[in-house]
């Protein structure tokens, strides 16, 4: 009698397991340019059974919230909004908020500088303690410590990053496009557009300071300009869209060392298209395709991942439903891709094939002004 208690309790939880690991459906934040079109960051419920998207309004009201990134726990949003001038001084702002667990709506919790102009990528480690901003317009980054109520503390690092590369019109100085932890939560990664590298750090969680790596930076090819990068879900490899020369990078990554070393360059288009440039990266759950969007060429590029070399295989240029699709997002389960075509205002619903990678359009699609980023919560 009591083994058969023991089975039905490891199977009632093995079942609620399951369930908590595949929520019916998704809060959905999309960051934006403000203007006569948006107003901040628009909230939705994403319906896993339909990939239809019920809206929930405008759920922060701020100014071009460009970027977002999800606490860990779900309980808070990071917005990296894009200003040049905060405080008076030169320098954007990234601010905090908190999620309500029912409703999907915002309350904000306070702001702070982000120490530059220009603040575009924002993200948090997989800890929840240290909140990082890269400043495009200033060419330097900065973290946070976040405190127990997931606001913001003050500034812990500020980097000021220095140099340019062989594009004069786009990289005559630094521009960090993106900030993010490596998968081992240690070592965090810059890539700055101007200098052709993606920088390499040591994070002291504790206090949220960062320090150079030894070596310091990967050094791509000059005039590629890498914009944002993605880990694989292994920890081997990590992929960067470079957007000037429209390409993507596959690197193998030591989590010993946090290096990393040049496996492949591809293009991410199957010819030239004059004014295409790079966007956003991102990997699939699965670890078996990498995820890229083209602005000009209109459209999300998909790769299959060798996992035994992290080596990629081209597999279609998917359209995105819109015009300049600035970024997109994968939902945490793996079954969709929404793209944002920040000059069509509109962000579209593709439905991802599991064993192909490939996408297929759906009918779901909403209005959204200028929309750039893409954030998933699951509603519990």
């Amino acid at each position: 009698m009591i083994k058969r208690l023991v089975f039905a309790l490891s199977l009632l939880m093995a079942i609620c397991s399951l369930c908590q690991a595949a929520p019916q459906e998704y809060f959905v934040y999309i960051g934006t340019y403000t203007g006569k079109k948006s107003k901040g960051i628009y909230g939705y419920r994403l319906q896993m059974s339909s990939g239809e998207l019920k809206p929930i309004g405008l759920v922060a009201e701020c100014a071009n919230p460009t970027f977002l990134d999800v606490h860990p726990t779900g309980k808070y949003l990071y917005a990296a909004n894009e200003v040049d001038r905060f405080g008076g001084k030169a320098s954007g702002a990234v601010t905090a908020y908190s999620v309500d667990q029912q409703s999907g709506k915002l309350t904000k919790l306070n702001e702070q500088p982000s120490g530059g102009p220009g603040p575009c990528h924002v993200s948090v480690d997989k800890n929840g303690k240290v909140a990082l901003v890269a400043n495009y317009g200033g060419g330097s980054i900065s973290s946070y410590r976040l405190k127990r109520d997931g606001s913001l503390g003050e500034t812990a690092t500020f980097i000021q990053h220095e140099g340019s590369s062989v594009n004069r019109q786009r990289q005559e100085a630094a521009h960090a496009h993106c900030i993010s932890v490596g998968p081992e939560n240690r070592f965090v990664f810059a890539a700055d557009l101007g200098l052709d590298q993606i920088l390499s750090y040591k994070l002291d969680l504790d206090t949220a300071k960062l320090t150079p790596n030894d070596p310091p930076f990967t050094s791509v090819t000059p005039g590629a300009g890498p914009r944002h990068f993605a880990f694989s879900p292994d920890s081997r490899y990590c992929f960067a869209i470079n957007e000037l020369n429209s390409t993507m990078t596959a690197f193998r990554y030591s989590d010993v060392s946090g290096t990393l070393k040049e496996l492949q360059t591809v293009p991410t288009i199957p010819e030239p298209v004059p004014g295409n440039s790079g966007a956003e990266i991102d990997v699939h759950p699965s670890g078996k395709f990498v995820y890229g969007s083209n602005r000009g060429h209109n459209s999300v590029v998909v790769f299959s991942v060798d996992a035994a070399t992290g080596k990629l295989t081209y597999v279609e240029n998917q359209p995105s439903g819109g015009k300049v699709p600035r970024s997109f997002g994968i939902d945490p389960s793996g079954q969709y891709l929404l793209a944002a075509n920040q000059s069509s205002d509109n962000v579209v619903v593709f439905r991802i094939d599991p064993a192909s990678g490939r996408l297929t359009k759906t009918e779901n699609a909403v209005d959204v002004g200028a929309p750039v980023a893409v954030k998933f919560i699951p509603v519990r």
